[in-house]
């Protein structure tokens, strides 16, 4: 019985310290998503990333057509040719098609590398900025609304001076 009262107390005393501790927390939140989409810098980012998909997929359809074309004239000359030949044909209609899905899948690769070599630094300079207008203003917590977090009304929104940081 004493072991449970001792218990209780030191979890009364915890509560009430957290309790505490969270009202001297000053907090704030940002739509972290909305703020890097008005970065002048994230619609050259975009806009680069769409040139180099734009190349990617001529490449891609260039290489598919040129793989029709081959299989309808293989298939128009089969009749004509030996069994060997039409092997060694079908060997290399089944080489085109593995280029064809290595160059899809490096091109994908390519693509999302690029992203992140875009994005990481938008988002560091973003984040910086968030930083400095929240410790300027005396906050200890910033959570992001983007993210479906549910934002407490008492908090202050800081997008519009982090936009004046950045000079958006």
């Amino acid at each position: 019985m004493k072991h449970l009262k001792t218990i209780l107390l030191a979890t009364a005393v915890c509560i009430g310290s957290i309790s505490f501790s969270q009202a001297q927390s000053k907090v704030a939140h940002i739509n972290t998503q909305e703020l890097i989409a008005a970065m002048p810098a994230m619609k050259n980012a975009q806009k680069e990333l769409e040139a180099l998909q734009k190349t990617y997929q001529t490449d891609y359809q260039a290489s598919v057509t040129e793989f029709q074309n081959k299989v309808k004239q293989y298939e128009a000359e089969a009749a004509t040719k030996t069994d060997e030949e039409n092997a060694k044909r079908g060997q290399e209609i089944q080489a085109m098609q593995q280029n064809i899905q290595q160059f899809q899948a490096d091109a994908a690769q390519n693509i999302d590398k690029k992203r992140v070599d875009l994005l990481q630094p938008i988002t560091e300079k973003a984040k910086a900025a968030i930083l400095k207008v929240a410790r300027a203003q005396g906050y200890d917590y910033v959570l992001d609304s983007s993210v479906g977090v549910t934002i407490l009304a008492d908090g202050k929104n800081l997008l519009d001076d982090v936009k004046k940081e950045l000079g958006l």
